[in-house]
C-alpha cells in the first residue's frame, strides 16, 4: 500500500492504452473513473511532496501551473479537432474553471478550515494584488467581446484578440515574478498562523521522482477525463441540460487535483497555501489559456467566442464582489465560505436551468 501513489499514475496511464484499443466499453469506462481517482489522489500526495522540498509559494504553483499546462493543451486539440463547433469552447472553460475556483475551491476551503478552526488567516498583501490581477484578466477575456464593436457578436477582432492574449500573458507573468521573487514573503504563512512546517523535506531524489511522477499522474488526469467526457456528454444530453454543463463537467474533473490539495491545506490550518493554490490556479487558466487559444486561433485560422452571455456576465460579477469581502481583511469565518458556496450552487444550478 505504501507504494500506491507510483502504482496509480502508472496504472491511469496504462488505462488511457487500453481505452484506445477498446473505446467505449462499459467496463473499461468504470475501471477508468476509478483510476481517475486513485492518479488525482497521487497528484495531491505529489505536489505536497515537491511543495514540501522547495517550500512556498513555489511549491503551489508547481501543481497550479502543470495542471493548467495539460489543461490548456486539452482545449486547443478539442478545438482543432473541433473547428467551427469549438468557438465557445476556451470561453466555456476558462469560465467555468474561475467560477469553480473563486466559488466552489475557496468557499470549500474557508467553510472546512472554519468549522475545524473557527477563524483562520492568510496574507492580504499577497491575495488583494492576486485577485484584482484576477478581475482585470477575466473581464479582458470575457467581458469586453461583448461590448466592443469591431466585431460582431460576443466575438473579439483579429487584433482585440491578439492584444487580449498579450495582457493575459504579461499580466500573468508579472504576478508569478512577485510571487516567487520580488514579493515572495507576501504569499508566506502569516506570523502564528499555525502553518509553520515542522517535518524534515524530502531528499533531493525523492523530490524528482514526485515531480516526474506528478506529472504522469497530471496526463493521466486529463487523459482520463477526455476518455470519459463522451458518456458524461450522453449523460448531459439524455438529461435535456445545455452543453454548457459538459464543459462544467470535464472543468471538475480536471481541477480535481489542485481541489483536494486546496482542501487538505486548509483542513491542516493551512489556509495560505489554499489561497495560493487557489488563486494561482485561476491565475494560470486565464494567463496561459487565453494566449495558447490566440496563437491556435491565428495559426489555423479558427473562430473563437470569449464574450458571455447575461446570465453568465451578472454570476461573474456577483462573484468578484463576494471574493473581494473574503479576502477584504485576511480573516475568515464559516460565513463567509458559505456565501461563496451558495454562489457556486446557483452557478451550477442556473448553467442546468438557464
Amino acid at each position: 500500500m505504501k507504494h500506491w501513489s507510483t502504482i496509480a499514475p502508472l496504472v491511469a496511464i496504462a488505462l488511457l492504452g487500453v481505452a484506445a484499443v477498446v473505446p467505449g466499453n462499459a467496463i473499461v469506462l468504470v475501471v477508468s473513473g476509478l483510476a481517475l481517482i486513485g492518479a488525482v489522489l497521487a497528484a495531491v500526495h505529489h505536489a505536497e511532496v515537491v511543495a514540501h522540498k522547495v517550500g512556498e509559494p513555489l511549491g503551489t504553483l508547481v501543481l497550479a501551473l502543470a495542471v493548467t499546462v495539460i489543461e490548456t493543451s486539452l482545449i486547443v486539440s478539442m478545438m482543432l479537432a473541433g473547428g467551427d463547433d469549438q468557438a465557445v469552447l476556451a470561453r466555456d472553460t476558462v469560465y467555468a474553471a474561475v467560477m469553480i475556483i473563486c466559488n466552489g475551491v475557496i468557499g470549500i476551503c474557508v467553510l472546512v478550515g472554519g468549522l475545524r478552526h473557527r477563524e483562520q488567516t492568510f496574507r492580504i498583501e499577497g491575495a488583494a494584488p492576486a485577485f484584482a490581477a484576477l478581475v482585470a484578466l477575466a473581464t479582458l477575456a470575457l467581458v469586453l467581446p461583448g461590448f466592443t464593436t469591431s466585431a460582431p457578436g460576443l466575438a473579439y477582432s483579429p487584433a482585440q484578440l491578439v492584444f487580449a492574449g498579450i495582457c493575459s500573458l504579461v499580466l500573468w507573468g508579472v504576478f508569478v515574478f512577485v510571487q516567487t521573487i520580488r514579493h515572495r514573503d507576501y504569499f508566506l504563512p502569516p506570523e502564528g498562523s499555525g502553518e509553520e512546517e515542522h517535518l524534515a523535506p524530502p531528499t533531493t531524489a525523492a523530490a524528482w521522482i514526485s515531480v516526474g511522477l506528478l506529472m504522469v499522474s497530471l496526463v493521466g488526469v486529463v487523459g482520463l477525463a477526455k476518455v470519459l467526457s463522451p458518456s458524461i456528454e450522453a449523460a448531459v444530453r439524455s438529461a435535456g441540460a445545455p452543453d454548457a454543463v459538459i464543459g462544467i463537467a470535464i472543468a471538475l474533473l480536471v481541477l480535481l487535483p489542485e481541489t483536494v490539495a486546496a482542501v487538505r491545506a486548509a483542513q491542516a490550518n493551512r489556509l495560505q497555501t489554499s489561497m495560493n493554490l487557489a488563486l494561482g490556479s485561476a491565475l494560470a487558466t486565464i494567463g496561459l489559456t487565453i494566449p495558447a487559444v490566440v496563437v491556435a486561433s491565428q495559426v489555423f485560422h479558427l473562430p473563437v467566442i470569449l464574450g458571455l452571455a447575461p446570465k453568465d456576465l451578472a454570476l461573474l460579477g456577483l462573484t468578484f464582489i463576494v471574493g473581494a469581502v473574503t479576502l477584504g481583511h485576511g480573516r475568515t469565518s464559516i460565513m463567509q465560505g458559505a456565501v461563496q458556496l451558495v454562489v457556486f450552487v446557483a452557478f451550477l444550478f442556473l448553467s442546468m436551468v438557464p
